[in-house]
């Protein structure tokens, strides 16, 4: 296997071999000050275990979104090697995130009060970039920036509320009420739109029966006991 990227929480290899690519799962965990948090840019620590478990609920969300309709860079997991077997895609450097309700850097950016609803829900994409504070991006940007074709944009944008639809639907039966989450999408070689990188804990926040908010380890275990 050859690492052709590494990241925070995944890297990409390709085996030499087949040709074949696949995500490698981390432990790694994001946070800051020994605290875990899906939205922190930075490395807040390990746990043990943490990359298999991802994978799991990686795939099975995957699984989800492929039957509904919404095509996936998913082709299988190899859980005891901590591998996503993937189709190879470019993925440029965003994020799209859907909010139905305010929580995290909504709030604190806006002042606006954690809990309120977003009725429709807010859409924002961001340019991935530690060294920027992954500024908002708008499409006109993404086109001069080479990162999108025209179209793509609203494209991608029009995928968010049938993907948190499933989220939504699957979460809830597990008494988790989805807040907000971000997504990546890829493009394959008829550029062709996918839910690429991953859908675990890590890409969002839920609010379980009680009102709380569990960071991405506890809500891992959460899901494991439903899948």
């Amino acid at each position: 296997m050859k690492i052709i990227y590494s990241g925070k929480t995944k890297d990409v290899l390709v085996d030499q071999h087949t040709g074949d690519t696949y995500l490698f799962c981390k432990d790694s965990a994001t946070g800051e000050d020994g605290v875990f948090d899906p939205g922190s840019n930075t490395v807040g620590g390990s746990v043990e275990g943490k990359g298999k478990q991802g994978l799991i609920i990686s795939a099975h969300f995957f699984e989800l979104l492929e039957q509904a309709g919404i095509p996936t860079h998913y082709l299988g997991a190899e859980v005891d090697k901590s591998l996503m077997k993937v189709r190879p895609v470019t993925v440029p450097p965003l994020e799209f995130i859907l909010r139905y309700y305010v929580a995290g850097s909504m709030s604190r950016r806006f002042s606006l009060e954690e809990g309120l609803a977003f009725d429709p829900p807010y859409c924002e994409v961001t340019l991935k970039s530690d060294e920027q504070g992954d500024p908002l991006i708008t499409e006109r940007i993404c086109v001069m920036k080479n990162l999108l074709e025209p179209g793509e944009f609203d494209q991608c944008l029009d995928l968010l509320p049938r993907i948190g639809a499933v989220l939504q639907k699957e979460l809830s039966t597990m008494d988790l009420k989805l807040l907000d989450f971000k997504i990546e999408f890829g493009f394959d070689e008829q550029r062709n739109i996918v839910v690429a990188d991953e859908v675990t804990p890590d890409i969002w926040r839920v609010q379980d029966s009680n009102g709380n908010i569990p960071n991405q380890i506890d809500c891992a275990n959460l899901i494991l006991k439903h899948i």
